[in-house]
């Protein structure tokens, strides 16, 4: 969540900083690997996301991770033999994934400082919804897959349900978002990022999903380490979406 530009001028400053700043994560630097910390729910999301991540294919296979933060995929992803690329904009959090395995590249996911057609898999979880041009973002995700190549993403959808949500309510319970984490202005438009994503030779399929209300209610009681993603009709709220480059 951490590769985004800065925040769009003008946005109301929170805690002396503008909504989406990414100033934000170097000052919860500490908190990327409690996993009861304010970024519970990334370690979640992260353990969803690796599951769409199949075995890589043979020798040297790439995944590139953009938006990497502290590498809390790395873990997900162990065995399934991949060099794993993060790209993000915060040194210490890219000192932090190094320190998991991740080879870690500073970099705007708006201009990735990687080739062409360099990977495999190319992730973008809890990304696409920091950052201020979406077809860029799109279009450089989708440029750094081989043809093949496997595009996962998880995100917040562009509607007033997921604005009520994630900005409304989820910002004000502890550990599931950071207050000021989110520009409600730059949420997913669902219908733009499939059509940018087949522009680019990337058909996409998406699903909504949620936290398992059994395993949250017992993980706020300390009962559970983590709390299953389960999928959900709608994708008006959180969704995965993932595809296949086509050339």
């Amino acid at each position: 969540m951490s590769g985004s530009p800065t925040a769009p001028g003008g946005a109301r400053a929170r805690n002396g900083l503008a909504p989406n700043d990414p100033a934000m994560y170097d000052r919860l630097a500490g908190e990327w690997w409690r996993p009861r910390g304010v970024f519970a729910m990334l370690h979640w999301l992260a353990a969803s996301r690796a599951a769409l991540v199949p075995p890589a294919a043979g020798e040297g296979a790439v995944l590139v991770d953009l938006g990497c933060g502290a590498g809390l995929l790395a873990p997900h992803l162990e065995g399934k033999g991949y060099r794993h690329i993060g790209v993000d904009l915060s040194l210490e959090a890219l000192r932090q994934a190094a320190a998991h395995g991740v080879l870690g590249i500073r970099g705007d996911v708006l201009a990735v400082p990687l080739p062409d057609a360099c990977a495999e898999v190319v992730v973008a979880g809890e990304i696409l919804e920091h950052v201020p041009d979406l077809p860029r973002a799109v279009a450089e995700a989708c440029r750094l897959l081989r043809p093949g190549g496997l595009l996962v993403i998880d995100t917040l959808a562009a509607t007033a349900l997921c604005r009520f949500l994630a900005v409304g309510v989820a910002e004000r319970i502890p550990r599931i978002a950071t207050r000021g984490v989110h520009d409600p202005a730059l949420l997913v438009d669902r219908e733009v990022l499939v059509a940018e994503c087949a522009r680019h030779g990337v058909p996409l399929t998406l699903q909504g999903i949620r936290p398992s209300l059994t395993d949250f209610a017992l993980w706020l009681r300390g009962r559970r380490s983590s709390v299953r993603m389960l999928p959900v009709s709608t994708t008006a709220v959180l969704f995965q979406a993932r595809g296949r480059r086509a050339w």
